[in-house]
């Protein structure tokens, strides 16, 4: 019935204005456009003559009390007795005896209210409508225009003239200055024929030659290596002791620069190094970087042959397997100094291209590089080839690979095969097998469609496996007191990401033939398990049943165990295979007949599993397969199964990440909660979150799941019974330091259960699980706020069922619906939040013709404002709560209008009590918006004297039907109106300061529009107000002329209006002044 102030939840209820500014339908310029306006030092004796008197502040009330009214019947219905809220009247001020603060007589300005027709003036205000045929003109319709010409044909003797006319469709501008053609179109029509075909195949070129997002890049690997492969072994590394002497000036000559290199060369050679020892695996770390910071440094002072020799002596280091353990780790820290190396030789080529009259393009062509970046970049590929050491010399050259795009087209395309074949010659397959994964690096960065290269070396690779057990690996290993379950899992990073580079966007029939190279070298596991791991999922899927068959051949020798999310190879772990395959299997389908036997195939492995980490992180992949494409049936079993397993010695309490997996994935395919919850081991499966904070992000993942996919509300009572356990799980998680953020998400998640609960017609059963939810939820104030809310909607509810008659039952039920909420509001915090909830269920009250209730609400609200504090916190900043009250109380104020007086009360006794709290309270010394709601007030008063309100609400009697316009009622009404003038003009008065001045000039033009919009301005004395105002508002040129000349417009205008006529007279009076 009633707008409520700033809440989410409405309640259904008919339309009635809120500000009151519907109050004030007659003038259109809105109050925030005034400028201010200057004052003078004797303004009130401007004020028509009139005697100053200092106006004392006092309490509202009624002068003259001592009468009765004729007519004081209430609305009939659940009346003014009854249950809940209304139980305990008190009596409040409005009675003779009941005032204070009294204030002496003064001479005041009286007020006489204009009287509306809210049905004339609503109908005033409609659009004009245009009776529109059909055919006639439509905006969207093409204009047809009619063209006639006249044509003059001269003869001897005559005259004539002939005349044709034409209708053509004129379409739209941008399309006629085309000619019907769009602008890419058109451009194409006048290209080259020839073009396209040249610029499809450039195009396509380029989108080979990049790699796209969905490649996962080897930034993302990087930190993870570092972190998984360490050692506590002490470290060696060499580094070069440069000299003063390599250092050059810029003023010498060039064969100076080139001994000078050629002396830094030999200095090399003869072994200026010197070797750390016994460094730790930060120590050796922090050297690394000093290396590549040394290197940065070098290019920065033109000292190029140091730089390259510091690239030279740190590829070294990956020939060194002394620390077998660090050596992926080792590989990842190098290779970053392989990659700024061949940054600045590519950078310092390229600008070598670059001149005043030229810019070298992106995409260029050996053709636009001169000859003398061509020859540097030669020089550099010489220098390199001279390097004597193959692996330094491998990856220094590969490192500039991307360089060769300045020789030739073919460059890179002939160094990859050449690199792939110098591989070979490294003899430790570790050391060799990440050599290739630098190469496939460095090919998928410059040459991605080179995939003949990436699988060379995949094949070299798989010829090279079978030297991990050759003597001279298993003597080093021995050497070093390392195993081979230790040693296997150094080779998967570089393994993952030759596979990753050899996949990528490969065609099918390449995995077919990985699948037969792995046949040939006995299924082995580790192979096998790279294969599914790297290439699309859809291409395993449609090969499940063959993978099976191979995983039961496989050679298992060598396979990993996960352990803490680590890798560690043991013998004879099949099902981890299985685990591969079900991860492929999660993102593709396989055929729909085999998909029960490779469920039972991997199930057999799985649950013969004794280990609980090995057996989880199984079946948590294996979990989603089974809700993706079985019933509740084979998930009921394999939760049951994880139960089985898990709950043994509390298995559970190392592997909660992977039971909430497990939730998540039933959770995500079981969007009907009936059925859910109806799977027998689910609610067991969640007992076995012990943990309170792994416990409440589970029921936050239940819930947030719930509110995303129930589409209709539910009353199943196995749902809400569970759903309750759940949120009581969550709201009982806070405590003093739970964070506000967090506990908003709560109060969002139990909300949005709450709003899907409903029983239908069963009112009392809805109103009983509100009373159960507000016992539960009681720690968080949005939750309560939700409730107040539903019940207030079921009132609504009630009342639309029963069209507002209410029976005895109903009235009943009303009243225990009004009473939560009375008894619940006082239990909140936020001030504002009471308030406005007090207004609200105050307006459902009265729709529901509980009017001592409503009163009650009222009363409440009232007697809280003096608690409203300065200042108030709003998404944790503190700001003025001023303008919050200001606007509470204009949508109390338009409740107010059509409350009914009390009997026992006085007239008006809820405005009157409402202005002595509005009187007392401490406002800022500053502020004007005491006066902004006292205008309101005006506002609302003149409403209340009209002979029939604006609007009301269906059978409850307002003020307009209990008095019927008695002379008396209105006498006390204008009394009041007397006095709320006083207070806005003595506060007029108190700005006609200096800096207050623009103040006074925009509070007066209010004043006057109040005015205007509400006074009967017939009456000589309010016209001269008016007119006084309009002259204050003018004063010392504050303000602003445009909205003056607006207003003055519109004064006219409606002087013609037939019962305006005297407001032809005051426009005259009224001037409009300069600022000259």
């Amino acid at each position: 019935m009633f707008a409520p102030h700033n809440h989410g939840v409405a309640v259904q209820r008919q339309c009635l204005p809120i500000a009151t500014t519907a109050l004030a339908n007659g003038i259109s310029i809105g109050f925030s456009t005034l400028a201010p306006a200057p004052t003078t030092k004797c303004w009130l004796t401007a004020l028509s003559g009139h005697r100053r008197r200092t106006i004392v502040p006092r309490k509202f009330t009624c002068p003259s009390q001592s009468w009765h009214l004729g007519r004081r019947s209430r609305s009939s219905g659940a009346g003014r007795g009854g249950a809940g809220a209304g139980s305990g009247r008190e009596k409040r001020a409005g009675g003779p005896g009941a005032t204070a603060h009294v204030t002496e007589k003064m001479a005041v300005f009286p007020w006489h209210s204009r009287g509306r027709n809210y049905k004339a003036e609503f109908a005033s205000c409609r659009l004009e409508a245009v009776p529109l045929e059909f055919g006639d003109y439509h905006p969207l319709k093409p204009i047809t225009v009619t063209e006639s010409k006249t044509k003059k044909v001269s003869r001897k003797g005559s005259t004539s003239s002939t005349s044709s006319s034409s209708s053509s469709s004129v379409v739209d501008p941008l399309s006629s200055v085309l000619d019907g053609t769009d602008p890419l179109s058109m451009f194409a029509a006048t290209a080259d024929p020839a073009a396209p075909d040249s610029s499809r195949k450039r195009r396509d070129r380029d989108e080979n030659s990049i790699v796209g997002s969905d490649f996962e890049p080897w930034a993302s690997k990087r930190g993870e290596i570092l972190a998984r492969y360490t050692t506590t072994e002490k470290l060696s590394i060499n580094l070069f002791m440069g000299s003063e002497k390599g250092k050059a000036t810029a003023t010498s000559a060039m064969s100076e620069k080139v001994r000078t290199r050629l002396e830094e060369l030999d200095d090399f050679e003869e072994g200026s190094q010197k070797e750390l020892l016994n460094l730790t695996q930060q120590d050796y770390v922090n050297r690394i970087e000093e290396l590549n910071q040394s290197l940065k440094d070098a290019w920065a002072s033109d000292q190029k042959v140091k730089a390259l020799k510091i690239v030279i002596q740190c590829s070294k280091l990956l020939s060194d397997t002394s620390v077998i353990q660090f050596y992926p780790s080792k590989f990842v820290l190098i290779t970053d100094i392989l990659d700024t190396f061949g940054k600045l030789v590519y950078e310092r080529i390229f600008s070598m291209c670059v001149d005043n009259r030229s810019v070298l393009p992106d995409h260029f062509s050996p053709e636009n590089v001169n000859d003398t970046a061509k020859e540097t970049c030669l020089n550099w590929f010489f220098k390199i080839a001279s390097i004597r050491e193959l692996i330094p010399r491998f990856y220094v050259e590969a490192s500039i690979l991307k360089c060769n795009k300045f020789l030739s087209k073919t460059g890179i395309s002939e160094c990859l095969p050449r690199l792939t074949c110098m591989i070979r010659g490294i003899g430790d397959p570790l050391v060799s097998v990440y050599a290739r994964a630098y190469l496939c690096r460095v090919g998928m960065e410059v040459a991605p469609h080179l995939k003949e290269s990436l699988n060379k070396n995949f094949f070299d690779f798989l010829l090279t496996f079978k030297q991990i057990h050759g003597d001279t690996v298993q003597n080093q290993l021995v050497v070093q007191g390392v195993e081979l379950p230790s040693y296997l899992p150094l080779y998967s990073p570089a393994m993952d990401w030759i596979f990753q580079c050899i996949s990528y966007h490969a065609p099918e029939a390449l995995l077919t033939e990985m699948m037969e190279r792995c046949k040939k070298l006995g299924n082995n596991a580790l192979l096998l398990n790279s294969v599914m791991s790297a290439f699309r999922a859809e291409f395993i899927a449609t090969r499940s049943m063959d993978f099976i068959g191979m995983i039961k051949e496989c050679d298992e020798s060598g396979f990993p165990k996960y352990c803490n999310g680590l890798l560690f190879f043991f013998f004879f772990f099949k099902h981890l295979l299985f685990r591969s395959l079900g991860l492929n299997l999660a993102l593709a389908d396989p055929p729909e007949g085999d998909r029960l036997q490779i469920l039972n195939e991997a199930w057999k492995v799985i649950t013969k599993l004794k280990n609980p980490q090995d057996y989880v992180n199984c079946a948590e992949v294996w979990v989603e397969y089974t809700c993706k494409h079985f019933t509740k049936r084979e998930v009921n079993t394999v939760l049951a199964d994880v139960i089985k397993h898990m709950t043994p010695d509390r298995a559970f309490e190392d592997s909660y990440p992977q039971l909430q997996s497990i939730i998540k994935k039933v959770i995500a395919h079981f969007h009907d909660f009936s059925v859910l919850f109806s799977v027998e081991k689910f609610l067991p499966f969640l007992d076995m979150f012990q943990k309170e904070s792994v416990r409440v992000e589970v029921c936050k993942c239940i819930m947030e799941v719930f509110i995303k996919h129930q589409q209709e509300p539910t009353k199943d009572p196995v749902i809400l019974n569970a759903l309750l356990h759940v949120c009581k799980t969550m709201h009982d998680s806070v405590n003093a330091l739970t964070l506000e953020d967090e506990k908003r998400m709560l109060a969002y998640l139990i909300n949005g259960f709450i709003k899907m609960v409903s029983f239908g017609r069963d009112f009392e059963q809805q109103l009983s699980f509100y009373v159960e939810a507000r016992s539960m939820f009681c720690n968080l104030e949005p939750v309560l706020v939700q409730l107040i809310h539903s019940v207030n909607r079921l009132a609504m509810e009630t009342r639309k069922v029963m069209k507002g008659n209410h029976s005895r039952k109903t009235a009943a039920f009303v009243r225990a619906c009004v009473a939560y909420c009375f008894i619940t509001i006082p239990s909140l915090v936020g001030i504002f939040t009471r308030l406005n909830l007090y207004l609200h269920s105050g307006q459902v009250a009265l729709a529901n013709q509980c009017l001592s209730q409503a009163d009650a609400f009222f009363k409440a609200a009232i007697s809280l404002i003096p608690e409203v504090p300065k200042t108030i916190n709003i998404d944790g900043k503190m700001r003025p709560s001023e303008s919050f009250l200001l606007e509470f109380l204009c949508n109390f104020f338009s409740t107010l209008l059509i409350v009914p007086d009390h009997p026992e009360h006085g007239v008006l006794f809820l405005v009157r009590e409402l202005l002595n709290v509005i009187q007392d309270y401490t406002w800022e010394d500053n502020s004007d918006d005491k006066i902004r709601i006292y205008t309101c007030v005006l506002h609302l008063l003149s409403a209340m004297s009209q002979e029939t309100y604006l609007y009301h609400i269906d059978k409850v009697d307002s003020n307009d039907s209990l008095y019927g316009g008695d002379t008396k009622f209105l006498a006390e009404n204008n009394k009041l109106c007397e006095t709320v003038m006083a207070q806005i003009l003595e506060h007029l008065k108190t700005l006609a300061k200096d800096e207050a001045l623009k103040r006074q000039s925009s509070l007066g033009l209010s004043f006057f529009n109040s005015i205007l919009a509400h006074g009967d301005l017939r009456n000589n004395r309010l016209n001269q107000l008016s007119v006084n105002l309009w002259h204050l508002a003018q004063r010392h040129g504050c303000a602003d002329t445009r909205t003056m000349v607006k207003t003055l417009e519109y004064i006219k205008k409606r002087s013609k209006h037939p019962d305006m006529g005297h407001l032809t007279e005051l426009a005259l009076r009224l001037p409009l002044q300069t600022r000259t």
